[in-house]
């Protein structure tokens, strides 16, 4: 697979990692004793029961969650990603004083810091490998190189999968299990609050959608053109298409993204254009393609950020309320 593809932005898959086996409690038969009354169990996407012999309080993991746990305050004791927590927009007003970074590119993952981190569980996200939203049984999380490096990875700590497929919203709902299985108050208090949020900003952006401008997200590169993201595949696109924002359709018989060289690009035109946050080329690096600079959104001035934010109710609120603010300053401009 392509190097590139593999850091594409936030959502990108790593397509073709292979899987891992991971967490405590995962076979009966090597984990004959029955949970002790009392004892912290949490069954992930991947149908893997974690058991403890109390609740974790120390959790590590991929960037994109643990900003997430972060925003409901669980606090995390070291992350990793395709870039450094520092850098993530997801934790942007964060001190990360307290927090090990053992991990700044896509499967590198420093295992004596994370092992110093000392932490209980380790989250990750994994990804289906096609649009049916099926996880093969051998495939690893999303943040580990290989199968290998995730058993190595559990040997530290039992790992968490959340299943990204389908909705943000849904996805949103099952961090949100997570949570309260980790000591929060999902009920009421700043989560009740932070979902009221998350509804008006829904609201907010339905109705900044209902003038139709086209939307095309997109990670650009120098040497291979650009991606472009099919939203029905993207969980945090989907759920921005089921609240009314009209996606451009890309093409292309791949799951989750087509890929055009530059010469391509002028046959793919949208009102908006997206840009990802992650690695991908500038506003102005983009209009500076000759082929790009075509492009009736690059002509109006109508590059926006496409920010990778995790699935949070918090996180969600604060980009949709800002892609609504864009979709209504947008003009229609294409022909």
């Amino acid at each position: 697979m392509h190097h590139t593809a593999r850091r594409l932005t936030g959502g990108l898959l790593a397509l073709g990692m292979t899987v891992g086996v991971s967490a405590c409690g995962d076979d009966p038969a090597t984990d004959p004793e029955p949970a002790a009354e009392g004892s912290w169990s949490f069954t992930d996407d991947l149908g893997r029961t974690v058991t403890l012999d109390e609740a974790p309080d120390r959790i590590a993991g991929l960037n994109d969650l643990t900003a997430s746990l972060w925003n409901y305050g669980i606090e995390p004791v070291a992350t990793f990603g395709q870039t450094s927590a520092d850098d993530d927009v997801a934790f942007e007003g964060r001190d990360l004083d307290d927090v090990a970074i053992v991990g700044s590119t896509y499967g590198e993952i420093d295992l004596e810091a994370l092992a110093a981190a000392d932490p209980d569980v380790i989250v990750t996200t994994i990804y289906p490998d096609d649009s049916s939203g099926e996880i093969p049984a051998d495939k690893a999380g999303y943040g580990f190189n290989d199968l290998a490096q995730q058993e190595q990875v559990a040997q530290i700590a039992p790992i968490i999968h959340i299943a990204y497929r389908g909705s943000a919203a849904d996805v949103i709902e099952r961090v949100v299990e997570l949570a309260d299985a980790l000591g929060v108050d999902t009920e009421g208090g700043e989560v009740a609050a932070a979902r009221a949020d998350f509804e008006a900003a829904s609201a907010e952006l339905t109705e900044a959608a209902a003038s139709g401008v086209t939307v095309l997200p997109v990670f650009a590169t120098p040497a291979d053109g650009w991606w472009m993201a099919k939203a029905s595949d993207d969980p945090q696109l989907a759920l921005y298409q089921d609240l009314g924002v009209t996606f451009v359709e890309p093409g292309g018989d791949g799951y989750f993204w087509h890929s055009v060289g530059w010469e391509e690009v002028p046959g793919h035109p949208s009102d908006v254009l997206l840009y990802s946050l992650r690695f991908s080329m500038t506003p102005e690096e983009i209009a500076a393609q000759p082929t790009a600079a075509l492009l009736p959104a690059v002509q109006a001035g109508q590059l926006r950020p496409w920010k990778y934010i995790g699935p949070d109710y918090v996180s969600q609120a604060a980009y949709m309320a800002e892609l609504a603010g864009y979709l209504s300053e947008a003009e229609d401009v294409t022909p």
